[in-house]
């Protein structure tokens, strides 16, 4: 007789990997609330990751389009004063020569103008009137500044010439002395009894609440016109454009020597462009951004911890189906890994939807206005990477302990 041949019992087969996120989602739908309210803390921090950095994103841009608005190549100077001294000495202020010197002496500069500032008293009707701001200017003024022609037209390098009285004024100054820019056009201004037509009428591309030389209350006229209300050839600033902003730091230096090289060595002069306020704001933006981050962060470290929380109670709560598992023939990785994938499925449904939330902010002021909020996908790809560490991190210790339960002591348990 043959000897009887026995074979060992066929240990069941392992879960793959579809089994096991099935096997997940099934358990997170037989306890929707609980899960929900545990995945709500990472829809929270996940959606204030892609918020903050769209805040950063905004900041910087904003910024840029001032700058950009008020001139991305502009360069300006004006005399600060002079170094104490104990005897008086006259002020030294710039002039017309300073702008000639700077356009010989310094490649790169495309346009310039001088800024004269005078103050007049005009009569605006039924004997009241109005004071207002008179910058004598080259016609470049208004390339260099960048403003926006409203209505009529800016004078021109024919007008300057030919000491033609016109001049342009404020959009809305405009609007209170004459109803409309459109208006104004064609209308005279009578600066000390001289006549002088309003050719036309501008505005600055951005706000700068006053902080600029153009106030609501301004009239530009051109500089050999405004010669003849002053007795010097002096002015208060003077405004460069340069052909590419990557000259502006090396133009901005050669200006301030070419200034400094024709006054008195102790003349203070300030020569500077917007490229500094850019590195401010931008510098500013990014303080912001980090601060905002450090509390999306915090609010993902409060969602681990309840996830976490959450999945060490369902631990105790199914040591007795651990045990079962286990009895069948289920490893210690294949119970590691299905707990760790229901903790990795609750941070990434909350991952996904703080995403989606996220981004609804953006994409509806796109929709409902005109203004273009930037958006980043690299913040998108970043939200649902941390979300799935999130998950992974705070889900391998609940994970760890289900697989290192003893499947005889599981079975006892009640």
């Amino acid at each position: 007789m043959s000897p009887t041949t026995t074979t060992a019992p066929a240990r069941p087969p392992k879960l793959v990997f579809g089994e096991i996120i099935s096997f997940a989602y099934e358990t997170f739908m037989s306890n929707k609330v609980r899960f929900a309210l545990t995945a709500l803390g990472m829809v929270i921090g996940t959606a204030s990751l892609i918020l903050v950095v769209t805040i950063g994103l905004t900041g910087k841009q904003y910024v840029l389009n001032l700058i950009q608005a008020i001139g991305a190549n502009l360069i300006y100077a004006e005399y600060q004063g002079g170094a104490p001294r104990i005897t008086n000495v006259t002020a030294d202020p710039l002039t017309v020569d300073d702008v000639q010197a700077a356009l010989r002496d310094v490649p790169g500069i495309v346009a310039a103008s001088p800024v004269a500032q005078l103050e007049e008293r005009i009569p605006v009707g039924s004997g009241k009137e109005r004071d207002i701001q008179i910058l004598g200017t080259y016609p470049e003024y208004h390339i260099v500044r960048n403003l926006a022609v409203v209505s009529g037209r800016f004078f021109d390098a024919e007008d300057e010439q030919a000491h033609n009285k016109v001049g342009v004024i404020t959009d809305k100054m405009a609007q209170d002395l004459y109803g409309s820019p459109e208006e104004a056009v064609g209308r005279v201004i009578k600066l000390s009894g001289l006549p002088f037509t309003i050719i036309g009428t501008f505005k600055e591309r951005v706000d700068t609440f006053g902080q600029s030389e153009v106030t609501n209350n301004t009239m530009v006229i051109p500089y050999t016109v405004a010669r003849y209300f002053t007795d010097t050839p002096t002015v208060k600033q003077i405004y460069f454009s340069v052909a590419d902003s990557s000259m502006v730091g090396t133009a901005t230096e050669e200006i301030k020597k070419v200034i400094q090289s024709r006054h008195r060595p102790e003349s203070v002069y300030n020569v500077t462009n917007l490229t500094q306020l850019v590195a401010v704001a931008e510098k500013a933006a990014n303080a912001l951004t980090m601060v905002l981050l450090l509390v999306a962060l915090v609010v993902l470290l409060v969602s681990g911890i309840g996830i976490m929380n959450i999945m060490l109670a369902t631990v105790s709560a199914r040591i007795r189906e651990i045990g079962i598992r286990k009895a069948i023939g289920a490893t210690n990785a294949e119970i590691r890994f299905q707990f760790l994938a229901e903790a990795i499925l609750i941070s990434l449904i909350g991952g996904v939807l703080g995403v989606i939330l996220g981004l609804a902010l953006p994409f509806s002021v796109r929709f409902l206005t005109e203004y273009r909020i930037p958006i980043s996908g690299l913040s998108v790809v970043v939200a649902i990477v941390v979300s799935s560490l999130v998950g992974i991190l705070f889900g391998t210790v609940p994970a760890t302990r289900a697989a290192k339960l003893d499947p005889v002591e599981s079975l006892r348990y009640e």
